[in-house]
Parts: structure tokens; C-alpha cells; sequence
């Protein structure tokens, strides 16, 4: 014999695990932005002449200091709508960025050890875009569209001569943060709607 109290309780539990699954992770517009100025201010310092040949130390602590802030920023949100830190949509957020992000850096191992140097913003660009685009699944159709066009300029990156695949990371991970950025703050936060 099922008690009522306990098929409730199990309705209840449910009906929670809906909703939650249901409910998309806000982007905070303030993400892109921080996350672009970054990127920009990454290629301006890699440009400069004196800086050239430390390219890579500079975008890989440029990488750093972003996903320690990004991830701030979107905890922040997420805490700031009353979704748990360990919820659905958190969870699957970082459950979508991780296996790319993860490739990126073993990539980025290989290539270096193989001094294909030339070949790390590309993978970078492509990757990240790949990373979105999985995560489009628990933010919005935006962010997808943000991955897509960091892919493409991934593949711009990987064809166009040595010398212009640090301009092709300053203007994805600057500019397209950017832009994208103002255009999720502007239009709600990144929520589905």
C-alpha cells in the first residue's frame, strides 16, 4: 500500500527536478564585455614589437584571468536569479564548455611541443566556438550564434599567413565578446525567452 504523503513528496521532487532542468543559465552581458576588453588588451600587448615573442605567455594568462572572472560573473548571475550553484542549468553549462575547453588545452600542449605554433589560435577559436555552441544548450540561441562565429574565425585563423592569427584572436575574443556582450545586456541577460 502507497502512502499519500510519500507519492506526494515524490511528485514534488518531480516536479522540482522540472523546473530546474527546465530553467536556462542567464550570460550576464558584463561577461562578454570584461572577457573582450581582456582579449583586446591581450592582442594589443602581443602586438607590440617587444612583446611579440611572448604571444603565447600573454594569452595563456589573458585565458586565465577571463575564466576566473567569466566564471565569477556567471556564478554572480546565476546566484543573482536564485539558481543553485550546483543546479541544472549551472551544471550543464559547465558540463557543455568543459570537454572543448579541455581539448583546447591538450591541444595547445601538442602543437607547442611540436613547435606548430601557427596552429594555436585557430584550435583556440575553433574550440572555444565548439564550446559555445555546446553550451547554446543551456544559455540561449545567442550564444550558439557567438560559437558559430568564433568557429569560422578559427578556420580564418588556421588559412591566413603567419603573422595575422593574433589580429583573428583579438578580434574573436575581443570584438566578439564585445559585441556580443552589449547585444545579450541589452536584450535580457542571455535568458531564453
Amino acid at each position: 500500500m502507497i502512502r499519500i504523503d510519500s507519492h506526494a513528496a515524490a511528485s514534488l521532487r518531480y516536479i522540482r527536478a522540472s523546473i530546474e532542468g527546465a530553467a536556462s543559465l542567464a550570460v550576464p552581458g558584463s561577461a562578454g564585455i570584461v572577457l573582450g576588453v581582456l582579449g583586446l588588451a591581450a592582442a594589443a600587448l602581443s602586438s607590440a614589437p617587444n612583446f611579440r615573442e611572448h604571444w603565447l605567455g600573454i594569452w595563456l594568462a589573458a585565458a586565465l584571468i577571463g575564466g576566473v572572472i567569466g566564471s565569477f560573473l556567471v556564478v554572480r548571475e546565476s546566484s543573482l536569479q536564485n539558481l543553485r550553484l550546483a543546479g541544472t542549468p549551472l551544471r550543464k553549462f559547465a558540463l557543455c564548455l568543459s570537454p572543448s575547453i579541455a581539448a583546447g588545452l591538450v591541444m595547445t600542449w601538442v602543437h607547442w611541443s611540436g613547435g606548430n605554433l601557427h596552429a594555436i589560435p585557430g584550435t583556440w577559436l575553433l574550440l572555444y566556438g565548439s564550446a559555445l555552441i555546446a553550451a547554446s544548450a543551456a544559455t540561449t540561441r545567442t550564444i550558439g550564434i557567438l560559437g558559430g562565429l568564433f568557429t569560422l574565425f578559427g578556420l580564418a585563423a588556421l588559412l591566413l599567413p603567419d603573422g595575422s592569427q593574433i589580429l583573428v584572436l583579438g578580434a574573436g575574443f575581443g570584438g566578439l565578446h564585445i559585441v556580443f556582450g552589449f547585444m545579450i545586456g541589452w536584450h535580457g541577460h542571455g535568458r531564453k525567452t
